[in-house]
């Protein structure tokens, strides 16, 4: 063989091994399966992001829905725990087990804990190699066998009840007189000064970290505790925002109405509903009231703000380890703007006034106990009626956020409903698991929820069945819901006849019950409501 024929055969050979190699990783790279960060927020009410209409500063969280898809019609449950249960498990909150979060017993749905009647989220990732961790709220039950630990996560950091101090574990409640966490499954203590939000981030963080020399995948849940009441933050936060709010609450309800209306959030030709009555105009209230209203909402300002800083902390980390380009992110909130004014209410605030603080300069401190109210609620509610616990829209419509790979999507709003059981079908379709029939030789109800990936990756333009169907009760409080007609029912005691009718397609503010004018329509839909209850087999007594 000639000189030149041998270089040439060397040269080849080089080149077919490099391209070779180069397309093995390439294709290693495309098969690898996404990380998957969710990240629920407490209580944010609707209109709390800037990408929503606020005035609040949330830059990071804003970075992601301009990366991304906010969704305009996203249905979380009325409450906290409801809305974890259908969240983690793709099925309804009775068959997840918390058909309330108030009552326990050991009735069908009333478990008040995660039941072996679903698989959760991380339990089946796990299947797929996922490493899997949480910090935060869990709420989903404080027997051992219900913690986090025991439901797939292989690192958890977690509050088991629905609130806690966010500076220490002195406890809210005279039931409660300490704050229990867990880590790992065993009982934690909470290091004196670490603030929530920040130290739940540093937690995941600290987890994510501690496999990064393997090649596997992760889910990370950040359910962070922020911005549900008692309203603490450091002042560098909450002094941010002076004098933003001493217009009153009515002004910044229309401010965000306006707004909303303004990015095409909502249409253009919505209405504003009427302030709840027993909400007291500002124009009544005294210069002292004023005073400390407008702090209350300063506070709750600056603790989305934090929040905001936060999940750029989590951005920043993914994009320094390389991960961020191949993570699924999800923001949500967990229910609408929270309306409990606790150091005013009688069945609470002997304990509260024994143990908390409330004077106006020590607002926002470690041991104050300040809630914003229904009437700072109904603003972060706007456009909508009512607030958390009820199943209006203001109660059961959520900020919702997606973006990260395979999402050929950007700065878009989607104005078709999806609910929050579409989250574990969709993240299962992701990593390739089909929804099993048993787990742990117990038989598992099927999803309730719907994978939406067809749509996040442009091969569908349609998320649902223009005519699907969502049903929802919790405390007694019931809403069905079936393309552009809803049902809902806030009076007690429950009775049938109290449904009321609305059409959200021309009245997302509930404002106008048509149901003596839609009687076929109100029927059918009572029909579809008394099937849900003997399928979840709802106590409505």
């Amino acid at each position: 063989m000639n000189k030149k024929l041998l270089i040439f055969f060397v040269i080849s050979f080089i080149a077919f091994n490099f391209f070779s190699c180069s397309s093995g990783l390439k294709s290693e790279e495309a098969n690898k399966k996404p990380n998957i960060l969710l990240i629920v927020a407490d209580d944010l009410g609707y209109s709390d992001l800037g990408s929503f209409g606020s005035e609040i500063e949330t830059p990071n969280i804003d970075a992601l829905a301009y990366e991304g898809i906010r969704f305009s019609k996203f249905y979380a449950s009325p409450l906290c725990a409801p809305t974890r249960a259908m969240l983690l498990s793709g099925n309804d909150n009775h068959i997840a087990g918390m058909g309330s979060m108030f009552e326990r017993t050991e009735n069908f749905g009333y478990e008040k804990r995660l039941t072996n009647r679903v698989a959760i989220i991380p339990e089946l990732l796990k299947t797929q190699n996922y490493h899997t961790y949480m910090a935060g709220k869990w709420h989903l039950g404080t027997d051992p066998e219900a913690n986090p630990f025991n439901r797939g996560f292989d690192q958890s950091f977690v509050n088991l009840l629905g609130a806690g101090n966010h500076y220490n574990d002195k406890g809210l409640f005279a039931e409660n007189s300490i704050t229990p966490y867990t880590e790992n499954g065993k009982p934690a203590k909470w290091k004196d000064g670490n603030y929530s939000t920040d130290f739940y981030t540093d937690k995941l963080i600290e987890f994510i970290d501690s496999n990064l020399d393997d090649d596997n995948p992760f889910f990370a849940f950040a359910a962070y505790t922020s911005p549900h009441w008692p309203l603490q933050v450091d002042l560098k936060y909450s002094q941010k925002y002076q004098g933003y709010y001493d217009d009153g609450y009515e002004k910044l309800k229309e401010k965000r109405f306006l707004n909303l209306k303004r990015i095409g959030m909502i249409p253009k030709d919505s209405e504003m509903p009427p302030n709840h009555e027993d909400i007291k105009s500002w124009d009544l209230l005294s210069d002292e009231e004023k005073k400390s209203e407008a702090k209350k909402m300063e506070l709750y300002a600056g603790m989305v703000d934090n929040l905001d800083f936060n999940i750029g902390r989590l951005i920043k980390y993914l994009k320094k380890i390389g991960e961020y380009e191949n993570t699924f992110i999800v923001f949500m909130s967990d229910n609408g703007a929270a309306p409990a004014d606790l150091y005013n209410n009688p069945k609470y605030s002997e304990y509260i006034r024994e143990y908390f603080n409330n004077d106006f300069d020590n607002m926002g401190n470690l041991n104050s106990f300040v809630s914003y109210g229904p009437q700072w609620a109904e603003a972060s509610s706007a456009p909508f009626k009512f607030y958390k616990g009820l199943t209006t829209e203001g109660g059961v419509r959520a900020p919702m956020i997606i973006t990260g790979p395979n999402i050929n999507r950007e700065n878009e709003i989607h104005h078709a409903s999806l609910t929050l059981m579409d989250i574990a079908p969709t993240f299962y379709e992701m990593a390739n698991i089909n929804y099993p029939k048993t787990y742990n030789e117990s038989e598992l109800y099927p999803l309730k929820g719907n994978s939406i990936l067809t749509y996040l990756s442009k091969k569908s333009n349609q998320i649902k069945e223009s005519e699907f169907v969502f049903e929802l009760e919790h405390n007694k409080k019931a809403m069905l819901i079936r393309g552009d007609w809803k049902i809902t029912n806030i009076t007690e005691p429950f009775n049938e006849s109290n449904f009321k009718l609305y059409n959200l397609a021309h009245d997302q503010a509930e404002m106008n019950d048509v149901k003596s004018l839609n009687p076929e329509i109100y029927n059918e839909l009572l029909k579809e409501w008394k099937k849900f209850s003997n399928e979840v087999h709802l106590d409505l007594e």
